[in-house]
């Protein structure tokens, strides 16, 4: 009985497994045209660029890379909005990823900002990491809801031009839910797992540098 169970519960993979490998040649060639090769290097390029914003705003590369999670996270939402909408990848969809990555960095800086702040101000990490996260909700919610919605009349669009509105917008409302939902939740928990361990690497210094003074 709980084998006929078991059996009717597990779902069945072998479909999904035969349609992605029916579409991998298909995007592998769509990868290596000629058209994709400019798109290789513009939009890696533009991520760098915005690492080096991060990085001049925060003056640091720890807190860079942390805010800078936020566009891995991001970029798993539109990725997933293209296959769930049976979209390719475009120039089109390549501008939104662009796009929504600096929507999501937006997100994750006014966070760890005021996190930061708080910190700066007195307040244990644990709590200023809750209260952070807490107060910074409604503001990381509103930004991403906004601009979601406001390209969902693209998302949905039928008429002239519609081809390329359909995966710039697919990518930004997919990509922001995904980002949202995750950097509320990952960014405060890096942020407590690494500022720890460099307030503990910077107490060592200091009991080491002790004697020498």
């Amino acid at each position: 009985m709980s084998l006929v169970f078991l059996q009717a519960s597990t779902p069945d993979w072998q479909p999904l497994l035969d349609r992605l490998a029916r579409e991998l040649p298909n995007l592998l060639d769509q990868v290596l045209s000629p058209w994709m090769l400019p798109q290789l290097i513009v939009v890696p390029a533009c991520f760098f660029v915005i690492f080096l914003l991060l990085y001049s705003a925060l003056g640091s590369p720890r807190d860079a890379l942390l805010v800078f999670t936020a566009v891995p996270l991001a970029l798993t939402g539109g990725i997933a909005a293209l296959w769930l909408r049976d979209m390719p990848f475009s120039v089109s969809a390549a501008v939104g990823f662009i796009a929504l990555s600096g929507v999501a960095v937006l997100n994750g800086l006014v966070m760890l900002t005021y996190i930061k702040q708080l910190a700066d101000d007195g307040m244990p990490l644990r709590q200023a990491i809750i209260e952070g996260a807490l107060t910074r909700l409604r503001p990381v919610a509103m930004t991403a809801l906004v601009a979601a919605l406001g390209f969902v009349p693209m998302a949905v669009a039928t008429g002239t031009g519609a081809e390329v509105q359909k995966p710039l917008a697919t990518v930004v409302i997919g990509g922001l839910i995904s980002a949202t939902l995750l950097t509320l939740i990952v960014l405060p928990a890096l942020y407590a797992r690494f500022a720890k361990r460099s307030a503990a690497v910077s107490i060592v210094h200091q009991h080491q540098a002790a004697p020498a003074e």
